[in-house]
């Protein structure tokens, strides 16, 4: 499975999340994923979470970690592009390359790291195949929960009443 979590914690970001060997392998996207090829979204590596996480909406509580409103943005299953080696292995290898069948995002999407320190980046890209769009931008034109319907903002406004 993957999911794009809507996060609006200490600033606003998508959650990128694949299922890789029983959990969420997680990146924090800021600006969101781009079905624009010639776009690449920095992608900041975060801790792993359990697969339980992955349909999660609701209110994080202040003074907790990622405290703020989440929404699932999209989710689906995805598809491993390489034949040679596992999603475990070109991660650590630092590039992976798949195929989102979500509700939102469709299509190939590329993971490249590009340097480590504390909290590793990598670069988000959306692939040049059917699916891509410049035009189109799901992360302004689409802001429901693909679950509830719900914005991050009614999440919000719910748990304050």
């Amino acid at each position: 499975m993957f999911v794009i979590q809507k996060h609006a914690a200490s600033s606003l970001h998508y959650d990128f999340r694949l299922e890789v060997d029983g959990v969420l392998r997680s990146w924090a996207v800021p600006k969101g994923p781009s079905t624009d090829p010639r776009v690449k979204r920095l992608a900041v590596e975060v801790e792993d979470h359990s697969l339980g996480y992955g349909d999660f909406e609701g209110l994080i509580g202040d003074g907790s970690y990622g405290a703020g409103a989440v929404i699932v943005w999209d989710t689906g299953s995805y598809e491993n592009l390489s034949e040679d080696e596992s999603m475990a292995e070109g991660l650590e290898r630092g590039h992976v390359a798949v195929w989102l069948h979500g509700e939102k995002l469709r299509g190939g999407y590329t993971l490249q790291r590009t340097g480590g320190g504390r909290k590793p980046q990598w670069l988000l890209i959306k692939r040049r195949d059917d699916e891509a769009d410049a035009r189109r931008n799901p992360v302004s034109t689409e802001p429901r929960s693909v679950l509830s319907g719900r914005t991050v903002e009614e999440v919000a406004a719910e748990a304050e009443t």
